[in-house]
């Protein structure tokens, strides 16, 4: 069938309130809401959390925005779509917790839809969620490989593995020839070389956005009161920065976001409140701050050690 953009929007709706929801409960704070306009057509409702119990910082956006032509961002490897009419809808999320012995975690589910002058719209799903550790514990990292594999076992024994290889080789700093954190699962076109049609491709995409919850929660219960001091918090922010670097120079949403006029203060919700960066620094040897970079941010196959 062809894409329905109004069954999309209202999932996408509902899960983001269901997210913060679970999020508020959590922390025991309060989301911030914050409805915004977007000059050049649509808009979105950010919701965010600063200071917060257990969240230092984070948001949990929607946006649904349109416009007379695809930004760069969206058409480097579809030039035939450049300049052609587009809306794009989704949900995206980002929460640093204070806890460094709990991780920071992303996921983002969207959808697509371009309309090139006398051809009928293409449309595209893309999403995943990914992991950050500042600190490696390999439960978690198990535990959350189980949740994306389980969110795609539905749909084929070879999404997972392509997803999950996609993940490893998008979440790279290339510039530093290191991972950004334990990956998880990342897809985009997906729907736009007709191998899927839209209902498989919107069920699939469904299920990944409403498995974030299941994947991430029982880690943060299991971390949340670990004790920390000044080192830790101190790692921490160093490895915020890698964090800030990827979003700045490769993240396609956020790239996205900047190109299509859209709003700053939502775009760059994704930003930790606090960072630091040193010249040429190295953990000890033999520290848990050297673990975490000599040998536990690898593109493992962390469901074989399950």
């Amino acid at each position: 069938m062809n894409a329905d953009p109004i069954q999309t929007k209202a999932y996408f709706v509902d899960l983001q309130a269901r997210i913060v929801a679970a999020l508020e409960a959590l922390d025991g704070s309060t989301f911030r809401t914050d409805s915004w306009d977007r000059p050049a057509g649509g808009g979105g409702l950010t919701r965010l959390i600063e200071e917060g119990q257990l969240f230092e910082r984070g948001g949990c956006n929607f946006s649904h925005v349109m416009g007379g032509g695809m930004p760069a961002s969206a058409t480097a490897h579809r030039p035939e779509l450049a300049g052609a009419p587009f809306e794009a809808m989704g949900v995206s999320l980002v929460l640093h917790p204070r806890n460094p012995y709990v991780p920071t975690v992303h996921m983002n589910v969207r959808c697509f839809i371009a309309t090139p002058e006398g051809r009928d719209p293409i449309w595209w799903f893309g999403g995943g969620m990914d992991l950050t550790p500042y600190y490696g514990f390999e439960e978690d990292a198990t535990h959350f490989h189980r949740a994306c594999r389980d969110a795609l076992a539905p749909f084929g024994a070879d999404f997972h593995p392509r997803f999950k290889d996609w993940c490893d080789r998008y979440f790279f700093l290339k510039h530093r020839n290191e991972p950004r954190g334990v990956g998880g699962i990342f897809f985009d076109d997906l729907g736009a070389n007709g191998e899927i049609d839209f209902d498989s491709a919107f069920a699939l995409t469904r299920s990944v956005g409403d498995a974030f919850l299941g994947a991430y929660t029982p880690i943060v219960e299991r971390r949340r009161d670990l004790p920390f001091g000044e080192r830790e918090r101190d790692f921490q922010a160093y490895r915020r920065g890698r964090y800030v670097e990827f979003n700045l120079v490769f993240d396609r949403g956020t790239l996205f976001g900047l190109q299509s006029g859209g709003r700053i203060e939502s775009i760059l919700m994704s930003m930790p409140p606090i960072v630091k960066w040193r010249y040429d620094w190295h953990p000890e040897p033999g520290s848990p701050e050297a673990r975490l970079c000599d040998s536990f941010l690898t593109g493992r196959d962390w469901l074989a050690q399950s």
